[in-house]
């Protein structure tokens, strides 16, 4: 008769068996020899997302939508919750004035209550503060949250775009400036209940840009620190890498730009460093595009310069490589590339070179004159098992699909509208080394904004950005948001559990 502690022992290993839904339990016999198993993939139980301070001026109107694509777990019913963080100066003190503004900060700005229909809240002023936000359970898996803001008038006018960020600890961000004409902001938000320290380096065509002051930057406890980048070096310089790393802790990071003559918009990270990038979605009608690239290994980066279009990919004359120096940030103007066809730009190493890891972006611009409007596109990853991209609206969204190798079959599902509205799904055919830019299917009876997502069935892999255009007086304001893989699921190692170490 086993005693009773080899009994409780038996117990809690079956209900942990019972709980992990992975664990198998066999009773051992002689000769019995225990297959290896496959790693199974689950979904994600718990997601953070932050979203960086929107305010540029009292003219700024901000759209947060929320959303978790249907199907995603089939665990308990959890939560997704967007709430205020405390706002704070460059040196990391509290701005004690917007905290007065506030609304109360333990509420929700934004509560998704169920998978497969967004939720959305909006914003107004120069004093809206960051986000930072939780999801649990079936809502974790693929959790997506979009923040766009509309300026109308003055320095920051522009359609501003970005998709809410996973806290890390390290990010780059290609296509920054310190030109007299820009005014460029790097926004660190910590998520966590514990302060985090973040350095904030920069490199310019000739290498580092000497600073003092972007070293051990404190961000507080849930709150967010935007920095000026201009104040970080006294060397003015057109193109500019962005690097920022953790010494403690983690961050969101995005930097928000600012230009006298084309408006303002985010630039997100790009992907990590790789010899191969793709940086999907300029627009047909881009009337400028500036490619920025950095190499961040010991090794020079000479690359080979593609735009991949609708029936296939070109080497821009005059354009066709580019040699990116070491720990250097290069760029090229590519003027407009597009010549009125939509496409993505492929950077690979050139025959016989290394294989140096780069990051890179673009900046692109639309319309001429007073009417011109910005956008960046980041270098990103695929779209994997599945992608996606919140807020679209029932007119002014262009998805953009590239695959660079194979020929690949896309299944992009339109969710359920905020307010109304019944999904709609339909699938796409991309031929390897094209761009396929379509209008995305709309839900049925729309009301509200609406979620794409985008999974890979057959081929790839590819690569997606969404392009949201609301004309303003005669502007095309625009943003551009890429598509990487959400990472919904997790990798979770087969378990067996031998019963025979308890003994008699």
């Amino acid at each position: 008769m086993k005693s009773s502690s080899s009994l409780s022992l038996i117990a809690g290993t079956v209900a942990l068996a019972a709980v992990t839904g992975f664990a198998a339990l066999n009773a051992p016999g002689d000769g019995d020899t225990a297959p290896a198993k496959t790693a199974a993939r689950l979904p994600v139980e718990r997601s953070s997302l932050v979203c960086p301070a929107p305010g540029l001026s009292d003219l700024a109107e901000t759209t947060y939508t929320s959303f978790t694509p249907a199907g995603s777990s089939g665990g308990e019913a959890g939560a997704a919750e967007l709430r205020m963080s405390a706002t704070t100066s460059g040196d990391g003190k509290k701005d004690e004035k917007k905290d007065k503004k506030k609304a109360d900060p333990g509420k929700p700005v934004v509560s998704l209550k169920e998978p497969g229909k967004p939720a959305t809240a909006e914003a107004s002023g120069a004093d809206t503060p960051a986000l930072v936000g939780t999801a649990t359970g079936r809502l974790a898996s693929g959790w997506t949250a979009q923040q766009t803001t509309m300026v109308e008038a003055g320095g920051g006018r522009g359609l501003l775009g970005v998709s809410c960020t996973g806290p890390d600890t390290d990010f780059w961000f290609p296509a920054a400036s310190t030109a007299k004409s820009r005014e460029d902001y790097v926004h660190l938000t910590n998520p966590d209940d514990t302060a985090a320290v973040a350095d904030i380096e920069l490199y310019g065509p000739d290498g580092s840009l000497k600073s003092d002051v972007g070293e051990g930057i404190t961000v507080p406890a849930r709150s967010s620190v935007p920095v000026l980048i201009s104040t970080l070096t006294s060397e003015v310089t057109e193109d500019v890498t962005v690097h920022v790393t953790t010494r403690t802790g983690r961050v969101g990071a995005v930097v928000r730009t600012a230009d006298e003559e084309t408006g303002s918009d985010w630039l997100a990270a790009s992907s990590d460093p790789t010899g191969t990038l793709v940086l999907p979605g300029i627009p047909a009608d881009a009337t400028s595009v500036r490619l920025v690239a950095f190499a961040t290994g010991d090794d020079d980066a000479d690359l080979k310069v593609k735009l991949v279009g609708k029936t296939g990919a070109i080497s821009p004359v005059g354009n066709e490589s580019l040699h990116v120096k070491s720990r250097m940030t290069a760029g090229v103007d590519l003027k407009d590339i597009t010549k009125g066809e939509a496409g993505s730009l492929l950077l690979t190493p050139a025959q016989g070179k290394k294989n140096a890891p780069v990051v890179a972006a673009l900046r692109v611009v639309r319309g001429t004159g007073e009417k011109q409007e910005v956008g960046y596109i980041p270098a990103t990853g695929p779209v994997g098992a599945r992608a996606t991209v919140a807020d679209n609206r029932d007119k002014g969204s262009v998805l953009s699909l590239t695959a660079p190798g194979a020929t690949a079959t896309v299944k992009v599902t339109a969710s359920a509208g905020s307010e109304g509205g019944e999904q709609a799904v339909k699938k796409y055919t991309v031929k390897g080394g094209t761009t396929l830019a379509v209008t995305p299917p709309v839900p049925s009876g729309l009301k509200g904004g609406y979620a794409l997502t985008v999974e890979t069935e057959t081929g790839g892999p590819v690569h997606a950005a969404r392009t949201l255009t609301v004309t303003q007086d005669g502007i095309q304001m625009f943003t551009v948001q890429t598509l990487p893989d959400d990472r919904g699921t997790v990798e979770v190692p087969a378990a067996e559990q031998d019963l025979s170490v308890l003994g008699d």
